[in-house]
């Protein structure tokens, strides 16, 4: 039998130490775990919000729904500017609402509450003492505070008329130092707030598009068909069923959409013939001589009124695969067309 040298089987015994041995964590791959345990701490903190819900959100729900006046949303710091994103958040939802730095508030801004205003005071700790300075001047002015802070025991909470606990059991922050867990649970507090006063006071999406006329949104809900159709001159249209094709084909050329509307006499809409109905007949025929638009134009049609949103314009020649137009009809009567060009150039789509 042959023997294993010594320094084989040191070399074996290194091999299998360095495999049982565990392999150092790449940095990487601590980056990444340190990024996933914070998501996992921030979102704890808020689930464990959701057990903590009771009467005193009831309790500031009504006192802000049955205000005659506004929402002062106040904090320093971290807390200001979540504050600032509450504030925001209640104005874009229906409940006039503003931000009040409180240090400034020491120098005149307090005179932007009145006695009907409900002042929203955000302070972890709930020892701010640039809040604490003004809690009795806000108080002494008639206005009610709702306080959201991690302490119910603080000056803050004990001195407010409604406390709403948003405390967390740890930062996300490896020092636990840095407000992490605390700004998230308060903004998500802030935001369950202003969705239950939205659902209140009935806030819909038209509502909301008046709050948001420049936004994507504000477009979608707020520009009608009448907004921008083609009308006018713009407008390609034969009044007469017996007019020749080449006169419709002229009309279409000289309009750019493609298409061109039949009418009567009296502006009623008959029919359309497109430059697809003209590749299509040109198959089945050599030549357009002798035809008239009344021969060839298709009478079903598809049509949207003017008072119709854009958006449900755009959802049509989406659904309905109709070359890109669609005339714009009235008690029957044509009075304009829209492109998907028309759309794109309003922002709708």
């Amino acid at each position: 039998m042959e023997c294993v040298g010594v320094s084989s089987w040191r070399f074996i015994l290194s091999r299998v130490t360095n495999l049982l041995q565990p392999h150092p964590v790449s940095e990487t791959e601590r980056l990444l775990d340190l990024a996933r345990e914070v998501l996992e701490i921030e979102a704890a903190a808020v689930r464990d919000l959701k057990s903590r819900l009771g009467e005193s959100f009831l309790a500031a729900h009504r006192m802000i729904l049955s205000t005659k006046g506004r929402v002062v949303v106040t904090g320093m710091g971290k807390s200001g500017h979540v504050g600032n994103k509450i504030a925001s958040t209640l104005a874009s939802t229906g409940t006039p609402a503003f931000f009040m730095h409180p240090a400034e508030a020491s120098h005149g801004d307090l005179g932007m509450i009145t006695p009907d205003d409900v002042v929203i005071a955000i302070s972890y700790s709930g020892e701010s003492d640039e809040i604490a300075r003004i809690l009795p001047l806000i108080k002494r002015r008639g206005a009610k505070v709702i306080s959201i802070t991690g302490r119910a025991d603080s000056t803050l909470a004990r001195e407010s008329d409604v406390h709403l606990d948003a405390r967390v059991e740890k930062e996300a922050c490896p020092l636990n130092l840095a407000p992490t867990a605390s700004t998230t649970a308060t903004l998500a507090l802030g935001d369950a707030l202003a969705v239950a006063l939205l659902e209140s006071r009935g806030f819909g999406s038209e509502q909301f598009a008046q709050h948001h006329p420049g936004g994507a949104l504000g477009r979608r809900l707020l520009v009608h068909v009448s907004d921008i159709m083609r009308k006018g001159a713009q407008l390609p249209r034969n009044r007469a069923t017996d007019a020749l094709l080449p006169t419709a084909l002229d009309e279409m050329s000289r309009k750019g959409i493609g298409m061109t509307c039949v009418v009567d006499a009296d502006d009623r809409l008959l029919g359309i013939f497109t430059d697809g109905d003209l590749r299509r007949m040109l198959e089945k025929r050599d030549g357009v001589k002798g035809l008239t638009v009344g021969e060839v134009m298709i009478t079903k049609f598809t049509s949207i009124a003017p008072d119709r949103l854009a958006a449900e314009a755009a959802s049509v020649l989406e659904q309905k695969s109709i070359g890109g137009r669609i005339p714009v009809v009235s008690d029957g009567k044509l009075v304009g067309a829209v492109t998907f060009h028309d759309l794109l150039a309003a922002k709708v789509i």
